[in-house]
């Protein structure tokens, strides 16, 4: 039997499905699931912790949405990019390279750079080395003062350690988070992830499970801020010499040149 169109908010088999989300090492959902937990109370959020070589795969069998890396298969699935994060190199805090703010690539050439399996950046391994299998050895690697590692920033705040640092790196391959889903399959859930990781209002005309128009699909301006309606509220005022005030023959409001009228 189809859901009552008049039931509360958030009522029917989707909220009692629930919506799972992937999310891959170095996403930072907390605020989305906060606004998810105000807006759809009755609607659990399971979060499943993924790997970004395996996010494809969770996506097609295990997930409604993810916070994945790109890229993704377009021609499976539909995907809103988020952010595109600064990448860093790691490097123990006593080395030569933590003594600046910001590195060129110039400066990385005499350093042997650790390019891990489960690598997001897309970078070659050097030649002749064995690539650790994964982000958390490298970072294992570069403590024991072999090496150096670039990642995201992300991912150095991830796997930090009080003895090593990280330093910005221009001019290199950078990694950017997106919302994903199946291709054609933006359920009304999904939708309301899209609006809520895009600043869409609560009490949004479009309201639940409406599709997501392109301007939303794309980053949004901050409103000019300011006050509205000044000249309206001024000239709503009394004049400062209105007759009802000279009768009552209390004190004028107004400009200082209506005061001195009144003495």
């Amino acid at each position: 039997m189809d859901p009552d169109p008049a039931a509360p908010h958030g009522e029917g088999p989707a909220a009692e499905q629930g919506f799972r989300l992937a999310v891959v090492p170095g996403a930072q959902p907390q605020r989305w699931l906060r606004t998810w937990r105000e807006r759809l109370p009755d609607v659990p959020l399971e979060l499943l912790a993924i790997e970004v070589g395996s996010q494809e795969a969770a996506l097609a069998t295990a997930a409604d949405a993810g916070l994945v890396r790109l890229p993704v298969d377009r021609e499976c699935f539909d995907a809103i990019p988020l952010y595109t994060e600064a990448t860093v190199v790691v490097v123990p805090k006593d080395h030569l390279l933590a003594a600046g703010e910001e590195l060129s690539p110039t400066e990385l050439v005499d350093e042997l750079v650790l390019v891990p399996l489960d690598d997001v950046l897309g970078q070659a391994a050097p030649p002749g080395v064995e690539q650790p299998a994964t982000t958390a050895a490298a970072v294992e690697l570069v403590a024991a003062g072999v090496g150096v590692l670039m990642v995201p920033q992300s991912l150095a705040r991830l796997h930090h350690r009080r003895d090593l640092t990280y330093r910005v790196v221009t001019d290199q391959p950078t990694s950017t988070m997106a919302l994903a889903w199946r291709r054609g399959e933006a359920t009304e859930l999904v939708e309301e992830l899209i609006g809520i990781v895009r600043g869409r209002t609560a009490n949004s005309s479009r309201g639940r499970g409406a599709p997501a128009t392109p301007e939303e699909r794309a980053p949004t301006k901050a409103a000019p801020t300011g006050r509205s309606g000044g000249s309206a509220r001024r000239g709503s005022a009394p004049s400062p010499r209105s007759g009802a005030d000279r009768r009552r023959g209390g004190p004028t409001r107004g400009t200082g040149r209506g005061k001195r009228s009144g003495r």
